[in-house]
């Protein structure tokens, strides 16, 4: 003979009756669990917010089976109608467990500022707090370059504290692994460079200086800030991103406790990386855009090889060609500082660390396009 037993826990019940004039008891029956569908709380809430004769409501858990926190919930927003309307609680047909959970809950206060509402900041009090972050900003900036001078002056005295071996994975980082990237930009640029000037020259049968413009523009200027600009969307981007996962990760604050300067072991060989192969990525930039405006010369205007190439070299000058190297160094050093000053200040959270990327490449593209716009006014100065 089989027999069977249904373990199926019995729904949720709620009946509300009245045992005496002013009072309402509510009598919980089955399992009450998240799980399970709860009863309805707007037929009780909707009885004690109409009713004016009710003076205190009590419970009934006699039938009461297992519960959880689906039974906590719906007390609460019960106990919250009663406080609305004025009403008493009585809470001794309650579990013993369930009576001390709604007392804990009761006792721990809200927390100032968790309901926040929409404020418009006033105009003076926004201004104050952009003026506060400025000067803040222009602190941590201060601090960071005389850090950074005085860990170049140990590296001069021979007290450098980072690795050989950093450096040169990232002077490989730098240089080799970004000359595809280098190569494309700088083949189009002197493409589009060329093709620009063609049309123009065209209308004075002057096609042959289009190997001046390119060669002018690219050596001078255009080689240094295409280079400049990828350096910053590519590694400037790079050092922030694992600097500030440092950050995260605590590994900088285990460096400070090591009595290990974070500037000297992480910053200063992403600088001397930078500024090495900064002008020599210029050069080969320079020379693939050159070779960009020499595919258009002999491919659309028609220019014999040998005589663009000509007109090339007697354009150049050792002027032109020291300025764009001294342009590819300062966008270096500036993309290097850019990258790793946004890696310190970055937060502890990973979405800082994203942010602390975006800013390293919109800090290092300004820094660029700024120090370009002093450059050629110096050099306009000097008559260069």
């Amino acid at each position: 003979m089989n027999v069977s037993m249904d373990t199926t826990p019995a729904p949720p019940r709620l009946l509300a009756t009245r045992p005496a004039a002013d009072t309402l008891l509510l009598e919980l029956s089955g399992s009450w669990r998240l799980t399970e569908p709860l009863p309805e709380t707007d037929e009780v809430k909707g009885s004690i917010e109409s009713s004016k004769n009710i003076g205190q409501i009590a419970f009934d858990t006699t039938r009461l089976g297992d519960w959880d926190s689906g039974l906590i919930i719906y007390l609460m927003r019960i106990f919250d109608a009663c406080s609305k309307a004025g009403i008493q609680v009585d809470r001794k047909g309650l579990p013993e467990g369930v009576r001390r959970l709604m007392t804990l809950a009761a006792e721990v206060p809200e927390r100032k500022g968790a309901k926040r509402g929409i404020q418009k900041e006033a105009f003076l009090s926004s201004l104050g707090g952009r003026a506060v972050d400025a000067s803040r900003a222009a602190k941590d900036i201060i601090d960071f370059l005389g850090e950074s001078f005085v860990a170049f002056g140990g590296l001069l005295k021979g007290k450098a504290t980072f690795r050989r071996a950093d450096l040169l994975l990232l002077i490989e980082e730098c240089g080799l692994q970004a000359l595809p990237i280098v190569s494309l930009i700088s083949l189009l640029v002197g493409l589009i460079l060329a093709f620009v000037g063609a049309i123009q020259l065209k209308l004075f049968g002057a096609q042959v200086y289009v190997a001046d413009i390119v060669a002018i523009a690219m050596v001078r200027v255009m080689g240094a800030i295409m280079t400049g600009i990828i350096m910053a969307g590519r590694t400037g981007a790079a050092f922030a991103a694992q600097i500030g996962t440092m950050q995260v990760n605590e590994e900088i604050d285990a460096l400070k406790t090591m009595g290990i300067s974070p500037v000297d072991f992480l910053v200063l060989p992403r600088m001397i990386a930078l500024i090495i192969m900064m002008p020599l990525l210029c050069i080969y930039a320079d020379l693939m855009g050159i070779i960009g405006g020499l595919i258009v010369g002999v491919g659309m205007l028609n220019i014999n090889p040998i005589e663009y190439l000509n007109r090339t070299q007697e354009t150049l000058t050792l002027t032109t060609f020291w300025i764009g190297l001294f342009h590819s160094a300062v966008f270096g050093v500036l993309v290097a500082m850019a990258g790793c000053l946004r890696g310190m200040q970055c937060g502890r959270s990973a979405s800082d660390v994203g942010y602390a990327a975006t800013s390293a490449v919109v800090t290092g593209i300004v820094s660029i396009i700024i120090a370009t716009a002093i450059i050629t006014f110096m050099c306009e100065v000097l008559g260069l």
